[in-house]
């Protein structure tokens, strides 16, 4: 399908990679820059979503979406992302993605405000049927000239995957590709954050602020089906 994704914050923090393995499947290796593990929180817009057969539909092609995340290398031998956890306001989007992706989709309240000339975005969320301590609430903006991340930079390490694992009830791992120009970032002014998804995830909070913040203004992409890993 084709999908572009719109004013994204990535959002990360260092972890040890001890405590990253051991919320992982057997079959999955923690991936480490200078021996550090990651977990990222990234909310983004979700627009233009369609079949590659047909044209967007209104009301159901743009939504909003967060996600917590780590880095990993699969059963294959191949870096990826693996999701804790996505979570959008779109019923049609859990639905479809937990049958046929595999992946751990939630519905959420959410709501958003965009200044498209500064790039300002306030971002609210909150997943249903949790306790109102687990809403999040994101404001952030671009703080600089956006350009491509360098090879063998932390930077590149955490924004430039091009697939994602995810493992289906029988154990199987299956991974996606997709498809994009290199995403064209900057630094973040992220004057409210939160990480109320770590808890939810069964990770410990970070009583701290985000040790890397970076932000990008849009970047359209190809999604291509699920394949079965093979080690």
């Amino acid at each position: 399908m084709y999908q572009s994704w719109q004013e994204l914050l990535f959002l990360h923090w260092r972890f040890d990679p001890d405590v990253i393995q051991s919320t992982l499947p057997d079959g999955l290796t923690v991936d480490t820059f200078e021996g550090q593990a990651y977990v990222g929180v990234v909310p983004f817009f979700m627009r233009n979503i369609r079949p590659w057969w047909g044209p967007r539909v209104r009301g159901i092609s743009d939504f909003l979406e967060i996600n917590c995340r780590t880095y990993v290398i699969g059963p294959d031998g191949l870096p990826g992302v693996w999701f804790y956890s996505l979570d959008t306001d779109s019923r049609l989007t859990v639905w479809g993605a937990r049958r046929f992706y595999h992946l751990p989709y939630h519905l959420a309240s959410m709501s958003h405000r965009h200044d498209a000339t500064s790039g300002l975005v306030e971002f609210s969320t909150h997943r249903r049927g949790t306790d109102s301590e687990f809403a999040s609430r994101f404001v952030y903006s671009p703080d600089g000239h956006p350009t491509p991340a360098d090879l063998e930079t932390l930077e590149f390490f955490l924004v430039e995957r091009y697939i994602l694992f995810a493992q289906s009830p029988d154990g199987l791992f299956w991974s996606g590709a997709v498809h994009h120009p290199p995403y064209e970032v900057s630094s973040a002014n992220v004057e409210m954050w939160d990480d109320s998804l770590f808890p939810m995830n069964s990770l410990p909070r970070s009583e701290r602020q985000p040790d890397h913040a970076l932000m990008c203004r849009g970047v359209d992409v190809d999604v291509f089906s699920l394949l079965p890993v093979s080690n």
